[in-house]
């Protein structure tokens, strides 16, 4: 068995032996010294921003044509077989026979699946993936993929080119690219696309955190937690992507349209 470890730096592939692996993000956000070290990058603050803007020029050059499309998100966990790596996989493909491109993390999991579905029915299918110590990479599915280094460059690609966004059962990364999509909906750094939540029995209980916490006690605005839309049918997802584009009103929606 191999005593080395694979990394990505950006398009770059890294094998080393075994020991920690620091990531560009880590070392531009750590304050400690040896953490930056390990980089060897031997740049400061001024020239790591050079490379902070080609990532997002090469991000908008490769996406500038992608035309409508939606981003998923969603646990890289999910296996092939589940149900909702299935469900993915049917969204997927409904999006994708419904005229969107579909945009992804690129990686395995929930993500493969609405990758996968897209790819089978014939439409557009792109992977945004991201630098990680261990070795992760672009799925199968993935027509178009880009390696960032980044995350938050990578997150405004997932923003900047959608028209709606879906998540899938996942964990803090999914909750992060959920709370900043829905946080950006809220103060209309955004237009006001739809934010779906597939999985019933996964969401429901965070939701009623968000109504009887938050907004109960005045933390958000009355009517915040509506800009989420809960189900269980892809269907009913696809009904409310297809109706809620962009200046649409997201509050006449019904899903069991």
């Amino acid at each position: 068995m191999s005593d080395k470890i694979t990394s990505y730096r950006g398009a770059v592939r890294i094998k080393r032996s075994k020991g920690p692996v620091v990531t560009l993000d880590q070392s531009l956000l750590d304050t400690q010294a040896e953490v930056r070290d390990r980089t060897n990058e031997g740049v400061g603050d001024a020239w790591r921003a050079l490379r902070i803007q080609s990532e997002f020029v090469e991000g908008f050059g490769a996406l500038s044509r992608v035309g409508r499309a939606v981003t998923v998100f969603g646990s890289a966990r999910t296996h092939p077989g589940e149900k909702y790596y299935e469900m993915g996989r049917e969204l997927g493909r409904g999006l994708a026979e419904s005229g969107f491109t579909v945009i992804t993390g690129g990686g395995p999991g929930a993500m493969e699946s609405a990758n996968r579905g897209a790819t089978e029915a014939g439409g557009k299918s792109i992977g945004l993936g991201i630098e990680l110590p261990h070795e992760q990479g672009l799925n199968d599915w993935v027509d178009l993929g880009i390696n960032f280094r980044y995350f938050f460059v990578r997150k405004t690609m997932f923003v900047r080119y959608a028209q709606a966004f879906v998540c899938l059962p996942g964990g803090f990364g999914t909750l992060d690219e959920l709370f900043e999509a829905l946080t950006l909906v809220q103060t209309g750094k955004v237009t006001r696309f739809p934010i779906v939540l597939l999985g019933v029995d996964y969401w429901s209980g965070l939701v009623d955190w968000l109504r009887n916490r938050l907004e109960a006690e005045g933390m958000v605005s009355p009517g915040d937690v509506d800009l989420l839309h809960l189900t269980d049918s892809v269907d009913d997802a696809l009904h409310i992507v297809r109706e809620c584009g962009p200046g649409g009103d997201l509050g006449e929606v019904d899903p069991a349209k």
